[in-house]
């Protein structure tokens, strides 16, 4: 059982730290225990109520009602809520709890009623994507155990995978080549998995190299399969420069390749003078330039 500050509840719920003080003292929504020096703590069941409670009072029901419903007609409530389309944070928060209580059966309900709502592409972009953002605030804050993390991830990547491989594929001779990997040390693939499936999806021919690739392994792979273009993921926190020089090694290696980086810790500034690299800076931005490549 994970153990939350009071900060941690605020990150996770968008609730302020003073708010939720008065409503343990108010309504005792939540029961946090003390610690020895008498600081409060809070449990998984006192999150998970809390998110509970915040998507009841955002949809409009007063926390004064929400205080004298049962547990029971809290999770009935709720469970109308996510059966409708609703707010994307009610979707989000309900992936929060399969997460929390490794549910695999709530987590494919709530998806695929997502991907009938909205499509296979928003759900992606506009839930999954938030939702691993407040993963990544868990895994941060020591809230969340490697179990919780792994669980999740490997379901999202799953589905991925699943998307991908029912793109069908053909022999066009004008579709271009992409070769799509993390370095090494890099092992966090969602990302770059959903970028597979977009340049698929577009009608181009994707070599999947995945995670924690050797340098001298990408050499390999492209006097095999000869590509016009790379795309990496660089989500592992390392100095600015460390990232900067791998940039650089790879433009200056693969001088007749394109490479696209997907990445959050650089600006485009820091690349512009290397001619055959582009930071993607949204993935609406990479499926624009998809199509200027005509073969759909």
């Amino acid at each position: 059982m994970a153990v939350y500050s009071i900060k941690d509840l605020e990150k996770l719920s968008g609730i302020q730290a003073h708010t939720i003080r008065i409503w343990e003292k108010r309504y005792q929504l939540v029961r946090p225990k003390r610690t020895d020096t008498n600081i409060r703590v809070y449990s998984d069941e006192d999150l998970k109520r809390l998110l509970n409670v915040a998507i009841l009072n955002s949809n409009g029901l007063k926390i004064s009602k929400i205080s004298r419903l049962s547990d029971a007609e809290i999770k009935d409530k709720i469970l109308q809520l996510t059966e409708e389309e609703g707010k994307i944070e009610n979707q989000i928060d309900a992936l929060v709890f399969s997460m929390i209580d490794l549910n695999e059966h709530k987590f494919e309900k709530q998806l695929a009623r997502l991907v009938m709502q909205i499509g296979f592409d928003e759900t992606i972009t506009k839930v999954i994507y938030p939702f691993l953002h407040k993963v990544g605030i868990l895994w941060q804050t020591g809230n969340i155990n490697p179990a919780q993390e792994h669980f999740i991830s490997n379901l999202i990547r799953q589905k991925l995978f699943v998307a991908i491989d029912s793109v069908l594929s053909d022999d066009a001779p004008d579709k271009k080549h992409f070769i799509l990997f993390l370095p090494e040390g890099e092992l966090h693939d969602i990302g770059l998995l959903y970028f597979a499936y977009l340049i698929k999806k577009s009608g181009h021919h994707i070599i999947y190299l995945g995670q924690a690739v050797p340098f001298n392994d990408l050499i390999e792979v492209n006097k095999v399969h000869p590509s016009q273009y790379f795309l990496v993921a660089l989500t592992t926190s390392v100095s600015p420069n460390e990232l900067l020089d791998y940039i650089k090694k790879l433009s200056s290696t693969f001088k007749d390749q394109h490479i696209f980086i997907l990445t959050s810790q650089i600006e485009d500034s820091q690349v512009k003078n290397l001619g055959n690299v582009t930071r993607i800076e949204s993935h609406q931005s990479f499926v624009d330039f998809l199509k200027t490549l005509g073969h759909q």
